[in-house]
């Protein structure tokens, strides 16, 4: 007998829905433990997802920062070994700007 066949719960003998509210049971069992397990991912992945987002942002953020700072320095007129020596940026680098 599978649950999917039972048409009237009502004329099942005492033995027969008992095996069927068991069967209910089970499958509702797997479905919660089934989304509890979907979204524990989920949750892990966004945090996972947030840190390195903005891990990389920060990181990017930082660069752009010490670029802005080297050429407002140079514009100062602060010769390149003082500007590279602060910001620890290369000579190279400060060329490029």
């Amino acid at each position: 007998m599978r649950v999917e066949d039972i048409k009237d719960i009502a004329a099942l003998s005492k033995e027969d829905r008992m095996k069927y509210d068991e069967a209910i049971k089970v499958y509702r069992d797997n479905l919660v433990t089934e989304a509890y397990a979907r979204n524990e991912g989920r949750a892990k992945g966004y945090a996972k997802g947030f840190a390195e987002g903005f891990a990389e942002g920060y990181a990017e953020g930082r660069a752009e920062e010490k670029l802005d700072n080297a050429r407002n320095a140079k514009r100062l007129g602060l010769s390149p070994d003082v500007i590279s020596l602060a910001l620890g940026l290369s000579i190279d680098e400060l060329d490029a700007l």
